[in-house]
Formats: structure tokens, C-alpha cells, sequence
């Protein structure tokens, strides 16, 4: 799947460069949260490593021959991680969950699904969520999706059921 819907800044070169001024950078950090957010929705993708990012098209603009650097992309993803879209898989955070949708929102967004769809009462397995048709958590992560059940497991909303080769979930 391509992306498209690159906003104004994206061609803008001093975008692409942290800013000195509290002020502006704030509202850079801002446009960039926005825009990695699109783009991982867009692409389906929830891992983003901080050392491959660079040669992304989400971090460099060949059109313009300019790309965010490594601290560039770090302080967003520090910015993400502060707004609850983004969680590091490492000590070290160069590989990070990004969250279009926050835990909590994914639970949700879950539990109305198996609510309205009738599977409380029931069990399934994570492959059934993840290959849910027409549902925005199509193809979700495993660990996105884990994370998730297991705030609607702290909630008393589901039971996490880990089966000899899968794993699986009751809803209540």
C-alpha cells in the first residue's frame, strides 16, 4: 500500500530539521506525531526501528534530498511514547510500537467488537481477531493485540486463555 496524503510540511526542507525554537518545535513535533501516526495506520504497521527509519520514505524525502535525523526521529517517538501512541520494545528504544489507536482505545475498540458482534460468552483465538474481516484490528499486532486483552483482562472484561499452540480469549 502506497501513502498519499502527505501534509504541506513534508515538502517543506526546514521540516526536516529540529528546531531551535521551543515554539516551533513543539508544533513540529506535533505535525511529525500526526504524520507517523497516518502512516503507520495507512500501511498497517505497528514496529518502527529508529535505525531503519532513516531510509524510510515516512522520514526522508528524496523529491527534496532531506530526512529527520536519528535524535530528530528519537524526540518523536519520545513525543508518541508521552501521548500513549508509542511504547518501546527495548531498553535502549530504537524499536518501538506505534499506536494509532492508544491500548486503551484498541481495548475498547475490541471489546465493542465482541460485544456487538455477540462473542461475549465465547471463546476465540487471537488468529480469529486478527483476521476479522472489515474490522480496523484486521491484521493487528500480537503484542498490540495482547497488550489490549490484557487491560480488558485487568477490567474483568475478558479471560486470556493460552492454549497448547495459540492463544485465546473469552469475552464476558
Amino acid at each position: 500500500m502506497t501513502f498519499d496524503d502527505w501534509p504541506w510540511q513534508y515538502s517543506f526542507p526546514p521540516f526536516f530539521t529540529v528546531q531551535p525554537n521551543l515554539q516551533t518545535r513543539k508544533a513540529q513535533l506535533s505535525a511529525w506525531c500526526d504524520l507517523v501516526l497516518k502512516y503507520h495506520k495507512a500501511n498497517n504497521l505497528y514496529v518502527l526501528d529508529v535505525r531503519e527509519a532513516q531510509g524510510s520514505p515516512l522520514f526522508c524525502n528524496a523529491d527534496i534530498n532531506r530526512k529527520l535525523s536519528l535524535e530528530g526521529i528519537a524526540e518523536v517517538m519520545s513525543e508518541l511514547h508521552r501521548r500513549a501512541n508509542a511504547e518501546p520494545l527495548d531498553k535502549g528504544k530504537t524499536r518501538w510500537h506505534v499506536l494509532w489507536h492508544t491500548i486503551d482505545e484498541w481495548a475498547s475498540i475490541l471489546y465493542s467488537w465482541a460485544d456487538e458482534t455477540g462473542q461475549t460468552g465465547s471463546v476465540c483465538t487471537f488468529y480469529e481477531i486478527t483476521n476479522a474481516s472489515d474490522q480496523e484490528f484486521s491484521g493487528i499486532d500480537q503484542d498490540v493485540l495482547l497488550k489490549a486483552l490484557r487491560k480488558l483482562e485487568q477490567a474483568k472484561k475478558v479471560e486470556i486463555i493460552h492454549m497448547d499452540d495459540a492463544k485465546g480469549v473469552k469475552f464476558f
